[in-house]
């Protein structure tokens, strides 16, 4: 069962992931597909550098993982809750913007989509 601190503890490591922008679009990068440094780092315009020491960052967060093949290192997200999170936290940051309409066609959230909320 998970603590509070335990859980406390899963949130500041995610928040720690997401507090850069540079992690937070190679996080919504690997959100589409698995990566690698020398690829994420052409697709971001980034140094394959800096790319490595976020990922590194991102690993240490346990949000991502490495899995070698050959001379080259692919990573993905470390669980698929962590894609679903991460899809989650987008809809939600963009329902804050009320001039972006809602993503999901089968959107059953009181007060989204035009839908009645219940007082």
């Amino acid at each position: 069962m998970l603590t509070i601190t335990s859980r406390v503890d899963a949130m500041n490591r995610l928040g720690r992931a997401m507090a850069d922008p540079t992690r937070s679009r190679i996080l919504l990068s690997l959100l589409d597909e698995p990566g690698y440094p020398a690829k994420l780092a052409r697709a971001l315009e980034l140094t394959r550098t800096n790319v490595s020491n976020h990922l590194s960052c991102l690993r240490g967060c346990g949000i991502v993982v490495a899995e070698p093949e050959g001379r080259q290192t692919r990573y993905e997200l470390a669980d698929p809750h962590i894609a679903a999170a991460l899809t989650a936290l987008i809809d939600v940051t963009l329902a804050v913007d009320e001039s972006v309409p809602c993503l999901d066609p089968h959107c059953s959230v009181p007060g989204c989509c035009g839908t009645e909320v219940e007082m």
